[in-house]
């Protein structure tokens, strides 16, 4: 009886240390496929989620860029077809004259057409001073002025300053002495206040700002303005 209850007992111990087993290596490939997903998780299913969502991201501020490239486009093209409108305007119907003083360049339109274009003599900025309470500022003014008369042949009447400059002395208002004709070129273009289109003896000089403020041009260029504004035209100096 007594070997019959140990084969019995040994049987149990062996069987439960067999289930023991099982369960524990169960249990330990439960536990290691838990470790894989979670490293698989982290190192698979995260990147990948993250990279979608980098993706997307990066498409939405793509779509957005565009969007917003495509709005500043449109802004720039309304924009400057309202300037261009505007110009039209203000750009006169007839023929008038452009006068660029840092460049010393002229340009002759006919409309919003070109018709020639070339280069001239504007204000020295050389200032000459009699005393304290008498100088002058030999410069081009700038604005919008009109052709107020036109003349053939113009004659010079010098005014006080041409004399000071050489170091002569004053004469009265109509001496002989004030008047110098061809100096002026053929033709001659009055803008008022004193202030001329003509043209000049010293022709080596244009392109440069050597004037006392009037606007000298070449002979040839001067007779096709002349020629081309009518009186009354605009003459636009900057």
């Amino acid at each position: 009886m007594i070997r019959i209850e140990q084969h019995v007992d040994g049987n149990e111990l062996v069987h439960t240390i067999r289930r023991k087993f099982i369960r524990w290596v169960l249990g330990l490939t439960a536990a290691v496929g838990l470790v894989i997903l979670i490293v698989s998780w982290f190192f698979l299913v995260v990147p990948w989620m993250m990279n979608s969502s980098l993706a997307f991201e990066k498409q939405q501020v793509s779509m957005h860029t565009e969007e917003a490239g495509n709005l500043s486009l449109q802004k720039i093209i309304d924009d400057l077809d309202r300037l261009n409108s505007k110009l039209k305007r203000l750009t006169p119907g007839g023929s008038y004259l452009v006068i660029n003083t840092t460049e010393n360049t002229f340009a002759l339109y006919q409309g919003r057409q070109l018709i020639r274009e070339g280069i001239c003599s504007t204000g020295s900025y050389v200032k000459l001073e009699l005393d304290h309470q008498t100088s002058w500022t030999f410069k081009t003014p700038k604005g919008v002025f009109t052709v107020k008369g036109k003349l053939v042949n113009p004659v010079w009447r010098k005014p006080d300053w041409a004399f000071l400059e050489e170091g002569l002395p004053v004469p009265p208002v109509d001496h002989h002495s004030r008047f110098e004709y061809g100096v002026l070129g053929d033709y001659a273009l009055n803008l008022g206040d004193g202030y001329l289109i003509h043209g000049t003896l010293y022709k080596r000089f244009l392109g440069l700002p050597v004037t006392h403020g009037c606007v000298r041009m070449n002979d040839e260029d001067l007779e096709m303005v002349y020629q081309t504004l009518p009186q009354g035209a605009k003459v636009f100096i900057y």
